[in-house]
């Protein structure tokens, strides 16, 4: 198993949900935390939550969508870390609405921090994480990244290429000291269905709707899905499924590449 204890992660998203769930998971075992989001007092929070695990932490606010505050990023956390070990690219949002509803400048917002903030930091990271005597890249995924639902095309997008950056680079980084997971998360109950974006011409009748069924769907405490994750980096895997509900939408669009929306529509509306 990978040994975490005393190790550096980075971890974007710190201020909550699954952010926070896996940096407790990680300070459990006694590794060490740069926290980056643009939450500052969620990140306070999650900072005071896991304080007592006796690793050092420290917060630092980033806008995952301002490429030029990711290129400074790096020597932030060198200032209060000797190096950087893991990479957890968690942080991410949401948006509702079908590809006619979604405004142009909507889908660009999504995708400059679910897939072009995962890039970003991947490249602005990867010379520290070279010179760590083992690494790794951890990049969230979705559920959303196997399967892709009428109504999500801009989510699915971004998620499907986070899997097909993260799949590509751990080729190219076969041969080094770096690894790199994907993680497909099912629904982990946190607050991304709340704060996620809608399409302008979707009435406030049908997002309160949308809002009410996507709770229902996200059941998951975001501390297992943290726990599961960690897991996983321990034991250097490069794909983790998060939740019963990934797992079983893995198994069927591999049976089904083409056809599973013509099972799971029915599913989903039930």
């Amino acid at each position: 198993m990978l040994k975490l204890e005393g190790r550096t992660a980075v971890v974007t998203g710190a201020a909550s949900g699954m952010g926070r769930a896996i940096a407790t998971s990680l300070a459990r075992r006694g590794c060490h935390l740069a926290l980056a989001d643009i939450d500052d007092d969620g990140l306070q929070r999650t900072a005071a939550e896991i304080i007592a695990a006796g690793v050092r932490i420290s917060r630092h606010h980033l806008d995952l969508s301002d490429a030029g505050a990711i290129t400074a990023f790096p020597p932030r956390v060198t200032a209060e870390h000797p190096g950087v070990d893991i990479l957890v690219n968690n942080a991410g949002v949401a948006l509702g609405g079908t590809f006619e509803q979604t405004a142009e400048g909507d889908f660009e917002w999504l995708f400059a921090i679910n897939f072009w903030g995962v890039v970003r930091m991947t490249r602005a990271f990867l010379p520290l994480l070279h010179k760590s005597e083992e690494a790794r890249i951890v990049n969230l995924s979705s559920l959303f990244g196997l399967i892709a639902p009428p109504g999500q095309t801009a989510y699915s997008a971004s998620k499907f290429a986070v899997r097909g950056f993260s799949e590509s680079l751990r080729h190219e980084l076969a041969r080094t000291n770096i690894g790199v997971t994907v993680v497909h998360r099912g629904g982990v109950a946190t607050s991304i269905s709340e704060n996620a974006r809608m399409a302008q011409s979707i009435s406030k009748e049908e997002v309160a709707e949308r809002r009410e069924r996507a709770k229902a769907f996200l059941r998951l405490p975001p501390e297992v899905a943290g726990e599961v994750i960690v897991r996983g980096i321990e034991n250097r895997r490069a794909r983790v499924l998060v939740g019963g509900d990934a797992k079983g939408m893995a198994v069927i669009e591999r049976l089904m590449p083409v056809t599973y929306w013509n099972f799971l529509g029915r599913v989903f509306r039930r």
